[in-house]
């Protein structure tokens, strides 16, 4: 049962979108950070993406709150990179992390790497690890800021620049949605943006050490996040 908040919310979504989904991400940015300060936060990947994001956001308004999420299985760049980022921009990047009692129940019952066996333990590991430490980073939010384009999966084309999260109960806000490959590589070289090394190492998207591989040329972007799963079960839970 939706709240008054959330339809509220809802609305404001719709009525944004169609405000906002032709102008640039910088104009996006700057726009919603000035409406809905102290309610609004990026929820960084630490991918190329959610860099670019954090480059923008840190030269508008860098009070604006920037969190990741640490698995307990990120590869130790992305340890690195989180440094590097907050030595750049001279901000914190907020960590959170999964509750450790729900951690030891899974591996205890399911084993460490079981999310290789089923679709259904690998998005059990994904909750365990991701979405609940999200719902605690989300508290006091309405808007959420992430880093999705249309041509990363086949799982984004319906995705929208501001858009209803009716799982979180929040608004999310996809300022480079519209963005390609090409627009965001020039970006972070004119910029400078801090990335993670294993971009150029043939990893275009990088999650959790075990479930991410270098993809081969001419495979899909995110053909090494859960390879052994079908494209349209390919995502953790965060955006279905």
């Amino acid at each position: 049962m939706s709240t008054e908040r959330e339809e509220n919310l809802k609305r404001l979504a719709d009525q944004l979108n169609e405000e906002w989904s032709n102008h640039s991400p910088e104009k996006i940015i700057s726009y919603f950070l000035e409406h809905f300060a102290g309610r609004i936060a990026l929820a960084s990947s630490l991918g190329q993406e959610d860099q670019v994001l954090t480059d923008m956001i840190a030269k508008i308004d860098p009070q604006t709150p920037v969190f990741t999420l640490d698995t307990g299985r990120l590869f130790p760049e992305s340890y690195r990179l989180i440094d590097r980022t907050n030595r750049k921009y001279g901000i914190s990047v907020k960590v959170y992390f999964p509750e450790a009692s729900q951690v030891e129940e899974l591996v205890h019952k399911s084993g460490v790497n079981c999310f290789y066996d089923t679709i259904e333990l690998r998005r059990e590991c994904c909750r365990v690890r991701k979405i609940e430490p999200l719902k605690r980073a989300f508290q006091g939010l309405d808007i959420w800021i992430c880093g999705l384009r249309r041509d990363q999966s086949v799982t984004r084309q319906e995705v929208r620049v501001v858009e209803w999260d009716a799982k979180f109960g929040l608004i999310k806000l996809n300022p480079l949605l519209y963005w390609s490959e090409e627009e965001l590589q020039e970006y972070i070289k004119t910029h400078r943006i801090p990335y993670n090394p294993l971009h150029d190492k043939g990893f275009p998207s990088i999650g959790c050490q075990p479930c991410t591989r270098a993809i081969a040329p001419g495979e899909d972007i995110r053909a090494g996040r859960w390879w052994w799963e079908n494209p349209e079960h390919k995502e953790c839970g965060l955006h279905r």
